[in-house]
């Protein structure tokens, strides 16, 4: 007898007859179904597919003003911000890897863009948005992450090159390219080396585009030369910074509710007082200008920093994390309803999505809320049932692990009738969606 128990308490029972045979292998050679080279290939190719995601859009701004400015630069430098980008990426794909491997070691739930289902991660990464467009927009000038390629020699440019590339893993962790939940589901069942070397074939795709300027430097030189137009160039590309930082905010909403929105609020008025006065301090002709700018920003970064407990604290939305229904008649997942809709007979259709991830918000926008799905899902009676991993919840992660994903978006189609479900890719479309439903 199996009873399970969900989150708001709901009970199910269930009998379960087993005929005694030979002791299973472990989970960890059973599960993995893609050898250690395949998942590194598919891994590789899910990296370099993550370039062409919308989370990776806003990263996409610093990458072109970085690449801009190799154009005039020596081959020799080429060379070495392209490779400083490529490590960035790689050890922050590694320490991804470790962060998760240590988590779970710990008895906790780590799966692929676990980092996001912490308010304190989403703030944070927010008001980072935001000071990158205040920088790029020329509020304040300093090295870092935006200083792409300044100073081809110097050490900050290649600093600003690494971490770049760390911020681009950061940000990519919400969507989920094709061929990647196969080579992390198969990776999160390998020993420790191998999870590793599958995590650094990801980085390698990922930095790829970016790492052919190490092996061919010459293709700098074909770019335009630098000159005026960068300046206008990179004063555009603050606003898909601006951009990601209100996602951010939107993604918080959900998690924390008004209270901890208005905390993350006035962060980010604080953030932007610290560089609008870091500006001032930069400007400024006498050391005592430019230690009182310092001074205020001090103050103002720490004020900000002062907030991260609200948030820690604030309670979660009581939405959700929802948003309108996709589907007419659409249902919170939870085990017992699934379990009770099975019985009846019915087929059903599993969405398990975050708030946070941008590739289930597009899949139900483009495959899931047209006129054609709603209809076929009325006249077959497929009951539709939502699941919000946007807190990080055990019983979504429970489910994620058994169908061999490691993060959201997944869908199941199970038939009507009972018999196992259907696994759907990660990247739907309306004619995919309607070729998997059951027949009426």
């Amino acid at each position: 007898m199996l009873v399970l128990t969900d989150a708001s308490g709901a009970r199910g029972a269930y009998t379960i007859a087993a005929t005694p045979g030979a002791v299973p292998p472990p989970l960890a050679a059973a599960g993995s179904a893609l050898p250690l080279w395949q998942a590194a290939l598919w891994a590789a190719l899910g990296g370099l597919i993550l370039n062409l995601m919308p989370c990776v859009f806003p990263i996409l701004a610093m990458k072109a003003m970085g690449i801009a400015r190799l154009s005039g630069a020596a081959r020799g430098a080429v060379r070495g911000h392209a490779a400083s980008y490529t490590a960035g990426v790689v050890l922050s794909f590694l320490a991804l890897a470790g962060a998760m491997l240590a988590l779970r070691a710990a008895g906790g739930v780590a799966g692929w863009g676990f980092q996001f289902t912490s308010p304190l991660f989403v703030a944070f990464m927010g008001w980072l948005m935001l000071a990158v467009g205040l920088n790029l927009s020329g509020v304040f000038q300093i090295g870092g992450p935006v200083a792409l390629g300044s100073g081809a020699a110097s050490r900050g440019g290649h600093l600003g090159s690494f971490a770049t590339g760390g911020l681009a893993v950061l940000v990519a962790t919400p969507c989920t390219a094709p061929f990647m939940a196969a080579a992390i589901g198969a990776a999160m069942l390998m020993p420790p080396p191998a999870m590793l070397a599958v995590f650094a074939a990801m980085g390698l795709g990922m930095a790829a585009p970016y790492a052919l300027l190490a092996v061919f430097p010459g293709l700098a030189h074909r770019l335009p030369r630098p000159g005026a137009w960068m300046e206008r160039l990179k004063e555009v590309l603050a606003f898909p910074m601006y951009g990601a930082a209100l996602w951010l905010l939107w993604v918080l909403a959900q998690q924390v509710g008004p209270e901890g929105l208005a905390a993350a609020l006035a962060g980010g008025l604080a953030i932007g007082f610290a560089a609008w006065a870091l500006g001032r301090a930069q400007a400024a002709s006498g050391p005592r200008g430019r230690w009182a700018g310092r001074g205020g920003a001090a103050i103002a970064l720490l004020a900000a920093l002062a907030l991260l407990p609200q948030l820690g604290g604030a309670a979660r939305a009581a939405t959700g994390g929802a948003s309108a229904a996709t589907i007419p008649g659409e249902e919170p997942w939870s085990e017992a309803r699934l379990a009770a809709l099975r019985a009846e007979g019915r087929p059903v259709f599993v969405n398990m999505t975050a708030a946070w991830c941008i590739t289930c918000k597009v899949n139900e926008r483009v495959a899931l809320s047209g006129e054609a799905v709603r209809q076929a899902f009325a006249q077959r009676n497929i009951a539709y049932l939502k699941g919000d991993w946007t807190d990080g919840g055990p019983a979504i992660a429970a489910v994620l692990r058994a169908h061999g994903r490691e993060g959201v978006p997944l869908y199941l189609v199970y038939p009507a009738g009972g018999g196992q479900p259907t696994l759907l890719p990660q990247i739907l479309t309306e004619s995919l969606v309607l070729d998997s439903l059951p027949p009426g």
